[in-house]
C-alpha cells in the first residue's frame, strides 16, 4: 500500500472511533496519565488508524507490520520531523502493546516498528544572573501588593525553586504547602507523590500571596486550589505560561523560555552547584536517571563555552 492510496476518509470509521475511546480510559484510569499525554497519545493513534483505514484496513486486525511502515513513510515523505516520528511511532507502538495485552489482537504489529531516533537537542536554560533578574522583576511588580502580582512571585519563585512541572504547580491545593517544613507535595506523571523543597526566597512569596493575595481573590468556588486567578478559579498552565512570558521579556538577552524553560534551569543549577545527579532526578520526578542526565550535557557546554572564552589557549 502506497502513502497516495491512503486518502484519510472521512467521517472517522466506527471501529477506529471504539479503540480510540477504549484506550483513552485505559490511559486515564488504568494508568493515570495527566490530560496533556493522554491527548497527545490519542491525536497520534487516531491519525495512524484513520490513515489505515482510508488504505483499506476495515478492522484493527487488518493492520500490519508493513501498513505501519507505510504511514510512516507517508509521514516522513510529507515533512515530519524526525522527533515527531519517534513520538507517533511510540505512542502506536504503546497502543498495539495493550490491544494485544487485552486480546483485541493476537499478535502485535508493532513490535518490530522502528522509527528514527530522535534528534536529541540541549534545552535552552537562564544564566543563573537571568533567574534572579526575572525573580527580581517579579519581586518589583508585587511591591504594589496587586493579588496577581503576589502570586506571579510566588509562582516563579516556586517553579524555579522546586524544579516542578506547570501542570504539578497548577494542580496543588493549598494544604500541598508545609511552610514549617519549607515542602511541598506534588502529584507527578503516573499520578506518583512526591515532597520538593523549596527555600527562604519561595517561602517569602507563598506567604505574601496566601496571606495577602489570595484571600483578596477567593470565592465560594475556589475550593482548596493555591494559585487562583482574578475571578478566583483555579489557574491553569496557559496563564501560567503567560505569566513566564511576559515577565522574561524584561530581562535582557534572556532566551525565549515558558515554565519548563525554568525547571531546566533549575536543574541545570543545581547540577552546576554541585547536587548530586540521583537527587536532582529525584526532585524533578523523573522515571529513568537517563532523562536527568541530559543536564548534565547542558552543564559541560556552558562549562566549554566559558573555556573559550576564557582561556588563552582555547
Amino acid at each position: 500500500m502506497s502513502a497516495e492510496s491512503a486518502p484519510e476518509p472521512s467521517p472517522t470509521p466506527a471501529w477506529v472511533t471504539r479503540c480510540v475511546d477504549d484506550f483513552a480510559e485505559h490511559l486515564i484510569r488504568e494508568r493515570g496519565r495527566s490530560e496533556h499525554t493522554v491527548r497527545a497519545y490519542l491525536g497520534d493513534v487516531r491519525s495512524c488508524l484513520t490513515w489505515c483505514a482510508g488504505g483499506g484496513s476495515s478492522e484493527l486486525g487488518d493492520i500490519d507490520l508493513a501498513t505501519l511502515r507505510a504511514w510512516l513513510g507517508a509521514l516522513s515523505a510529507e515533512g515530519a520531523a524526525r522527533s515527531t516520528l519517534s513520538r507517533r511511532s511510540a505512542a502506536v507502538r504503546t497502543f498495539f502493546a495493550w490491544a494485544r495485552r487485552t486480546g483485541r489482537l493476537e499478535t502485535d504489529p508493532a513490535l518490530r516498528l522502528a522509527s528514527p531516533k530522535r534528534q536529541r537537542t540541549l534545552p535552552d536554560v537562564l544564566t543563573r544572573e537571568g533567574a534572579t533578574a526575572v525573580l527580581d522583576v517579579a519581586a518589583v511588580a508585587a511591591d504594589d501588593e496587586d493579588p496577581i502580582h503576589l502570586r506571579n512571585r510566588a509562582v516563579l519563585e516556586l517553579l524555579y525553586a522546586t524544579g516542578i512541572r506547570v501542570g504539578e504547580l497548577t494542580g496543588l491545593d493549598v494544604d500541598d504547602v508545609d511552610r514549617s517544613r519549607r515542602v511541598v507535595r506534588v502529584l507527578g506523571k503516573g499520578r506518583k507523590e512526591r515532597m520538593v523543597p523549596f527555600g527562604a526566597p519561595a517561602d517569602d512569596a507563598l506567604g505574601a500571596w496566601v496571606d495577602r493575595g489570595r484571600p483578596a481573590v477567593a470565592t465560594g468556588d475556589s475550593g482548596p486550589a493555591l494559585f487562583l486567578g482574578r475571578r478566583g478559579r483555579r489557574v491553569d498552565p496557559r496563564q501560567v505560561r503567560e505569566v513566564v512570558h511576559r515577565l522574561l521579556a524584561h530581562v535582557p538577552d534572556a532566551p525565549e523560555l515558558g515554565p519548563h524553560g525554568l525547571r531546566h534551569s533549575a536543574a541545570t543549577h543545581l547540577l552546576e552547584g554541585g547536587a548530586d545527579l540521583r537527587m536532582v532526578q529525584e526532585l524533578l520526578g523523573h522515571s529513568s536517571l537517563a532523562t536527568t542526565q541530559i543536564y548534565t550535557h547542558v552543564s559541560l557546554d556552558r562549562l566549554r563555552d566559558s573555556y573559550r572564552q576564557a582561556h588563552p589557549r582555547a
